[in-house]
């Protein structure tokens, strides 16, 4: 979220970290969705929830806090709101194709919750409509199909020259 000076106002956003001088996509991801907070707003977003109220239910996360985040999925385009209400106004938040992209990391983060903190006792499981199995995401190559081992990826840097987080930010925001 940009202040009126155009700084990352942080300390608003309850947030310490600054990831806008980094040059990663993992921090560019943080930036967005790196919160606590937000991560559990897209969970619940993810079960259908669309609605403030909702939300500030199920959470039990301030008011104001909750505004905060919702407006920022908003500004980086991961939420869009929808009016469902006139009298009063009230709107609620949908997930966009950006944040529907989300999903797998979702789904990747709850797996490896229910594995390393809750070990076999994981308060919840997903499972594949298709096959009636327990879902255990994979992450395999779009090319071949193979399923990734450690030792199967090299880090290449293809741009030395690439933007910050800031300023890739600060660019989308221009658009």
């Amino acid at each position: 979220m940009l202040s009126l000076d155009g700084n990352r106002n942080l300390a608003a956003m309850g947030r310490t970290a600054d990831y806008s001088h980094q040059t990663c996509g993992i921090a560019g991801t943080l930036e967005i969705v790196g919160d606590p907070w937000t991560l559990l707003i897209l969970r619940d977003a993810f079960r259908g929830i669309r609605r403030f109220e909702q939300w500030q239910e199920r959470l039990g996360v301030a008011r104001n806090v909750l505004a905060a985040r919702l407006k920022s999925l908003v500004a980086h385009g991961v939420l869009e709101t929808r009016r469902y209400s006139e009298r009063p106004p009230r709107q609620e938040y949908i997930l966009t194709e950006k944040g529907q992209a989300l999903r797998p990391v979702l789904l990747t983060m709850a797996d490896w919750g229910n594995k390393h903190v809750y070990g076999d006792k994981a308060p919840v499981r997903f499972v594949h409509d298709h096959c009636g199995q327990d879902f255990v995401p994979r992450l395999v190559c779009e090319h071949c199909g193979e399923g990734l081992i450690p030792g199967d990826l090299r880090h290449i840097h293809v741009n030395e020259n690439a933007m910050t987080v800031g300023e890739a930010l600060a660019r989308a925001d221009e658009d």
